[in-house]
């Protein structure tokens, strides 16, 4: 009972710590490969700030009207770029968000300077723990190939460099349950906006 009434404390003060905080901060831009966990980690994040979630690929959906495998087929990978840096520059405006970003987002120049307008965290995955991940997802247009590793080898080396260009904070993902990736996060993000209060960037 005792370990029970503990963590609800815990995360009451954790809640109102993360509220607090959000006041301090930007909107939050999560980029990374597919299968880092943008979504998961980003739903969990918003809820510890007191912000709205947004996830740019079903944004994207609802705009269109029909999901990013069929946007694909009929207007190619360029097409649903098009849609993509459309919808980044609406959404990039909205203050107090946190947003997951599709895995190919940082790939236009535009779209990385839409980000930079916020913080950027990059969650950081390994090739291995996004192949598991993504194994059984059919709806990621990418990697409907005969070889799914070989493909996310060659896009992880395309974009790697890309993420880390945008990033304003890496954490690395496949190691640690999503809590306490949020906890990781939420002091990272505290010496952020420490470090940027000192500095007077906030």
């Amino acid at each position: 009972m005792f370990e029970e009434e503990h963590s609800i404390v815990e995360d009451v003060v954790i809640e109102k710590t993360g509220e607090g905080l959000a006041k301090m901060l930007p909107s939050i831009f999560l980029v990374g490969p597919m299968g880092a966990g943008k979504t998961t980690i980003g739903k969990l994040l918003a809820k510890q700030l007191g912000r709205e979630f947004i996830d740019c690929d079903h944004y994207i959906v609802a705009q269109t009207g029909a999901d990013i495998p069929w946007i694909f087929d009929k207007e190619g990978e360029e097409g649903f770029r098009e849609r993509e840096t459309r919808a980044l520059m609406e959404l990039t405006e909205q203050p107090n968000i946190v947003m997951a970003t599709g895995g190919g987002a940082v790939g236009r120049d535009e779209n990385r300077a839409l980000l930079k307008k916020g913080l950027v965290i990059y969650l950081e995955a390994s090739v291995e723990t996004q192949l598991h991940r993504t194994k059984k997802d059919k709806n990621r247009p990418l990697l409907q190939s005969d070889n799914p590793k070989e493909v996310l080898e060659r896009l992880y080396h395309i974009r790697h460099p890309l993420y880390q260009e945008v990033a304003s904070i890496v954490v690395p993902t496949g190691r640690a349950f999503p809590k306490q990736m949020i906890s990781d996060i939420m002091q990272v993000l505290s010496r952020y906006a420490k470090s940027q209060e000192l500095s007077g960037g906030l």
